[in-house]
Parts: structure tokens; C-alpha cells; sequence
């Protein structure tokens, strides 16, 4: 059978398991198996656009027993170069409040025994990941924010843990002390993995809770129900970006992200 197109893809966060109305939705098989849920196709602007809730509608899959690859081999699959994806994070830092944007600009990995390359061999690649995050999405992003209620960060570092537990007070003093600003569980290896498929990829960070609290304040330590409670109070705000960001994505890109490749094969 074949496949219908699409140019955009949204993967949703916690909390967010719809963006599209009157869409066509379809299964997809990939040689890394099942996607974590059909993937709705629909318009916004004219552009074709792809939403999958990478955590499945009702949250099935937790963070570390996503299929990433399966995500992102099914998205190239129909077509796409440029994927938006929104997601939950804990904040680091007092200066960026819950309610606040983060358009990150960097991550540092600290999950284990995720699948997180294509190219297990025999054909070998070493792809820079110097700046992960697509910069042309970043600055699109950021200037079609103006105009929506919320407070964004232009850039920011999101420390990715494995989960599906949150950190202890030590381990977020640790990550704070860094000078990181957020915390999430799914940006690694999602980010990676649309860089070896040579698609462009935005992170929108909504921040929801200062994770295991803040040294020396009296907030309490996250819950999953406040996570849920705030991403949910600021769904509109995330659907608001997406389409006002979705018109202003040039059909060619101005980026390296499409010759991500590029050098990178081992021969």
C-alpha cells in the first residue's frame, strides 16, 4: 500500500496526544518495528504535517521504552524534513519558570541502553552532533513566538535522564551547579536519530516544575500530576506556536541539517 506524504512532523509530549482535526490516520511498519501509534496526517496552511504522541495516546510508553527509531524511520518514510517537538521539562534554574518556553540549543545524555543509532553496522558513521538542534527552526521559532502570551528562552541545555524515575535533590543540584537550564526524559536519542536521517529538528521545552525543587527555596519536589496539570494549562500556548510556526518554514532549507551525512560515513 502506498504511503501518504508529509513535509512536517509534531511529535507530542506529555499531555499532548492531539493536534490535528479531519485527518487521515495510518499505520506504519518499519524494519524497527511498530511507531508508538498511528500517525495522524492533516493540513495546517496548506503544508502537509505529520502528528505522532511519541509516548502513544494515553501514555503508554514511558520515556526509556520508547521506540525512537521506530518514530523517527516512520516519519522519513512518509516524507518528512523537518519535525517540531514539543515536550515537558523540569527547570534548573530559578530564571526560567514553569508556564516558560525553552528553545534548546544543546543537550548532554545522560540515559543508558537506549537504541540510539541507525547504523549499527556494517556500515559505520560518526555524525557530529556539535550542534544538534536545527538553527533556522530555532530563529523561526523564536520570532514566531512573538505575539503568543509566554516568556521564551532562545536557547538552553536539557540534561536527558533515562526515567522513568525523577532525580534525587542530589542529582539536581549536580545539573543546576552545571549551569543546565531544563531536565526531560525523551530529548536523547529523538534529537540524534532525526540528525543521522539528515531531517531538521525543534525542540519547544515547556517548562513545568523546578524538578527536585530549588536549593534553598520551599517548592516542593516534582509529581508527574503537576507535569501533566501545567502542560496541560499551556497546550493552547504550544498549538499556537505550532501554527503560527508551520507558514513561515521555507520549503528549502537554509541549514546543514540536510547534509548531516556528510563526511560522517566511515569507508
Amino acid at each position: 500500500m502506498e504511503l501518504p506524504v508529509a513535509e512536517i512532523a509534531v511529535f507530542g509530549g506529555s499531555g499532548f496526544y492531539q493536534l490535528l482535526e479531519n485527518v487521515e490516520e495510518t499505520a506504519i511498519h518499519t524494519p524497527y518495528g511498530a511507531p508508538s501509534d498511528r500517525i495522524a496526517i492533516g493540513e495546517i496552511a496548506g503544508r502537509k504535517v505529520a502528528f505522532l504522541p511519541r509516548h502513544g495516546h494515553g501514555h503508554k510508553y514511558p520515556a526509556h521504552a520508547i521506540n525512537y527509531r521506530a518514530n523517527l524511520w516512520a516519519m522519513k518514510q512518509l516524507g518528512v524534513k523537518r519535525i517540531i517537538a514539543p515536550s515537558a521539562v523540569g527547570s534548573l534554574q530559578p530564571h526560567i519558570k514553569p508556564g516558560d518556553f525553552v528553545l534548546c540549543d544543546q543537550f548532554v545524555d545522560r540515559t543508558s541502553g537506549r537504541k540510539d543509532t541507525f547504523y549499527d553496522g556494517p556500515v559505520t558513521i560518526h555524525i557530529s552532533t556539535a550542534d544538534p538542534y536545527c538553527p533556522e527552526m530555532r530563529e523561526l521559532a523564536l520570532s514566531a513566538s512573538k505575539g503568543i502570551e509566554v516568556n521564551v528562552h532562545p536557547r538552553g541545555t536539557v540534561v536527558v535522564i533515562q526515567g522513568p524515575r525523577f532525580s534525587t535533590r542530589a542529582e539536581s543540584r549536580w545539573f543546576s551547579g552545571a549551569g543546565w537550564e531544563v531536565i526531560n526524559m525523551t530529548q536523547y536519542p529523538e534529537v540524534t536519530l532525526a540528525r543521522e536521517l539528515e531531517i531538521c529538528y525543534l525542540n519547544v521545552s515547556l517548562v513545568t516544575d523546578y524538578d527536585a525543587g530549588l536549593e534553598g527555596s520551599e517548592i516542593e519536589p516534582v509529581t508527574f500530576e503537576e507535569v501533566v496539570r501545567v502542560f496541560n494549562d499551556n497546550n493552547r500556548k504550544v498549538r499556537d506556536l505550532i501554527f503560527k510556526l508551520i507558514p513561515m518554514i521555507p520549503t528549502e532549507a537554509g541549514c546543514s541539517c540536510h547534509s548531516a551525512l556528510k563526511g560522517a560515513i566511515v569507508s
